[in-house]
């Protein structure tokens, strides 16, 4: 990139900042969402509104080293089977509290490694969802899943309970690189999976490619975009590893000298995106791909891309709920987390108990700020229209909102008559610039490179 320099000046290859798949990030979640809160939250859902649901399986039977997610090796199917009964006694529970009327317009079950679940396992979990819950006839219902961690089987299942759209995780195709990082998965091994679940009838699918780990190089990301090209998924998220040691121990197994600079990860960053684009890919926001006619790149022409824990997303559902140990869910009042330990949710639950942990209950100008920050983060501007008209914001704190980040990033973004945006060139600082409208406090350590 030409602007290398400029960017450098600005702190780019220094900084450490959130990831904005929600504002406030999680790391400002407090004890102050009880489980009376959540069960008010969710009895206040719209009679006849759509929501989605999202439900976190925590296993695998092994850890990646690079994963900073919160997961349990298991090695055999006993608490995999004890955790199932307590997820489908919080479904039950979930489904006597919704108003009636309330449909289901999105499902996502993610992990962890849902597909370690047995046929039977997936079963009878999608069995308890439809049994609590109305579905809409146009639900899309998306699995994570492990190749590694998959046959003709558990695809059948999770074909026959509805899914249609996959999500795989590729990481590198390097062997090098896969031994260290600790995810060995073969090409030969990702393209059977992607072979059978499009035979299984799923043609939907997603993957998700990693940039900025040990020993990667331009020539490495170049081979491994091109044998995921291969496989042509519909959507790809380009994700920067974050190395975070003190927050993850496992990481603690990928050597730190290994790892690129920041400028190298720019640089592997620019190399992969300069692939997809020519494949043909829109892309999306700060670091995803998407076919032109996938319902992503539709929902980012029209104005109605989303920004979730998962990333980018066209569900437009005001509310997301979630399921299983550590999954946190989204209201129009805030966001609410069940226990993150295993062990913790299940008592929870089986005490007759909401799981809630901790979360966030908006005020003052969290919904504007979250708002303003999603624009951003989706669309690299803000339109000043939209937000007076849901906000009620005069325009003088507009102008002054705009003016503190102008102020911090020259030459990158401009305020405009429509509003606040950011130039192309300045678009590898967008979680920088979006950093500029949160009013929370930081620690930089709590979080990854901001590239």
């Amino acid at each position: 990139m030409e602007n290398v320099n400029q960017l450098r000046r600005l702190g780019l290859f220094d900084a450490k900042v959130p990831r904005y798949t929600s504002y406030p990030p999680a790391t400002k979640f407090s004890n102050d969402v009880t489980g009376p809160v959540f069960q008010d939250w969710v009895q206040a859902i719209p009679a006849g509104a759509r929501i989605s649901l999202y439900m976190h399986v925590p296993f695998c039977r092994r850890l990646c080293w690079f994963c900073a997610c919160r997961t349990q090796g298991v090695r055999t199917d006993e608490p995999v089977v004890a955790y199932v009964e307590s997820l489908k006694q919080e479904i039950a529970t979930l489904g006597r509290l919704l108003p009636r009327g309330v449909q289901v317009a999105r499902l996502h079950w993610g992990g962890g490694t849902p597909t370690l679940l047995a046929p039977g396992l997936m079963t009878a979990l999608a069995g308890a969802l439809h049994g609590a819950f109305t579905f809409t006839d146009d639900a899309e219902f998306s699995v994570e899943i492990d190749p590694n961690e998959i046959d003709a089987a558990r695809i059948a299942a999770l074909a026959d309970a509805g899914m249609n759209r996959a999500s795989i995780g590729v990481q590198d195709f390097d062997p090098d690189i896969q031994q260290i990082i600790g995810r060995v998965q073969g090409y030969e091994v990702t393209r059977a999976a992607v072979e059978a679940l499009r035979a299984a009838g799923i043609h939907s699918l997603n993957a998700d490619i990693l940039f900025g780990l040990p020993h990667q190089n331009q020539a490495r990301i170049s081979d491994s975009v091109q044998m995921l090209l291969s496989l042509s998924p519909d959507r790809v998220a380009l994700y920067g590893y974050a190395h975070v040691p003190w927050m993850a121990k496992r990481q603690s197994m990928i050597p730190t000298e290994a790892l690129p600079s920041p400028e190298e990860r720019l640089a592997l960053f620019e190399t992969a995106r300069r692939l997809f684009i020519w494949d043909g890919y829109d892309e999306i926001g700060i670091d995803h791909f998407a076919k032109p006619e996938d319902s992503m790149a539709v929902a980012a022409r029209t104005g109605h891309l989303r920004r979730n824990f998962q990333g980018y997303t066209d569900d437009t559902c005001e509310v997301l709920i979630g399921m299983g140990a550590s999954a946190i869910s989204r209201f129009p009042q805030g966001y609410a987390q069940n226990a993150s330990s295993t062990a913790a949710y299940q008592k929870a639950v089986r005490a007759g108990e909401l799981a809630t942990g901790r979360g966030h209950a908006f005020k003052g100008e969290d919904r504007l700020r979250a708002r303003m920050i999603e624009m951003l983060m989706c669309e690299f501007r803000i339109d000043s229209a939209e937000i007076a008209r849901d906000h009620g914001v005069p325009p003088r704190r507009l102008t002054e909102l705009y003016s503190r980040a102008a102020d911090q990033f020259p030459g990158m973004v401009r305020v405009t008559p429509e509003g606040f945006e950011i130039r192309p060139e300045g678009r590898p600082l967008a979680r920088m610039i979006a950093r500029a409208f949160d009013e929370y406090e930081m620690r930089a350590e709590g979080h990854s490179s901001a590239i």
